[in-house]
């Protein structure tokens, strides 16, 4: 069964640096695309950023040159690097794999951006 496990979230002032890490365990998958979506207090959802299984990336347009995400097949793992952060980046940040039979969520790491 595949599971997903986050780390890395916490606390980061405001211009400061965070990195998100997504591991998916579960043997015989191989993942298409891999990314991550944020939830704030009182909004929906949303995607933060994405990247197929040959590093094609898409960007929500409020990260665009400040997040940067990778992944690294062979650990089936995916990561968010968050630089220049701002108190909208604040959330609850999912990560999620996809197969061609499903896709699989974690359940959260939360990022707070403040001083």
């Amino acid at each position: 069964q595949v599971q997903l496990a986050e780390s890395g979230g916490g606390l980061v002032q405001p211009g400061g640096s965070l990195t998100l890490s997504c591991a998916a365990s579960g043997s015989g998958f191989s993942f298409n695309t891999m990314g991550w979506y944020r939830q704030a207090p009182g909004k929906q959802r949303e995607l933060v950023a994405h990247i197929s299984s040959g590093g094609i990336t898409n960007y929500a347009d409020s990260v665009k040159g400040r997040f940067t995400i990778s992944r690294d097949n062979a650990k089936n793992t995916v990561y968010l690097q968050m630089n220049s952060a701002k108190p909208e980046d604040t959330g609850v940040y999912y990560c999620y794999a996809t197969t061609r039979l499903f896709t699989k969520w974690g359940q959260g790491t939360q990022v707070t951006v403040s001083s």
